[in-house]
């Protein structure tokens, strides 16, 4: 019974990758090329951006805009901000989600801050950049997507790039 739970994550990751299942978002960032895109100016696209933290974690949280408007192919920019009101150092992991989950393969983070650990002293502040693009290829039927992003406290795991 063991073995069978233990199998069961890596089977489900797969299983939501394959079909965006649970808004999980392509772990390979670099995978698309914003270099070569082109931008679709015929069509517009609003992107919602939603912070929540998870029960353990303290820290103030949120993005600098609570949505922006793109089109498709076009790079947008903002920031999120992070302040640890603890006495004590920490470090947080923001792990990223998009719905409607038909769009997960189709909303790019080209610079994020969920690619790494974010490490903040007490009482430290950071703001932390997110540079998404909307690919062409978003079917024209979807035209808001939300980015939501649950901080999880990781400081007994230590500092950590995530894989790509």
């Amino acid at each position: 019974m063991f073995g069978f739970g233990f199998a069961m994550v890596p089977i489900y990751d797969v299983f939501c990758k394959v079909t965006g299942l649970n808004g999980k978002t392509d772990p390979n960032p670099y995978r698309y090329n914003a270099e070569t895109a082109e931008v679709d100016t015929s069509r517009k696209v609003k992107v919602q951006f939603v912070a929540t933290n998870n029960a353990e974690m303290s820290w103030d949280f949120k993005p600098s805009v609570t949505e922006v408007v793109v089109h498709p192919g076009q790079v947008g920019e903002l920031e999120f901000f992070a302040r640890n009101p603890t006495g004590e150092r920490m470090i947080g992991q923001a792990i990223p989600s998009v719905s409607p989950f038909q769009a997960t393969n189709y909303l790019h983070k080209v610079e994020c801050f969920c690619f790494t650990t974010q490490t903040l002293e007490a009482g430290e502040e950071k703001i932390m950049p997110l540079r998404i693009i909307v690919d062409q290829a978003l079917p024209r039927h979807i035209t808001k997507l939300t980015l939501s992003y649950t901080l999880f406290d990781v400081t007994t795991m230590g500092e950590r790039t995530l894989p790509s």
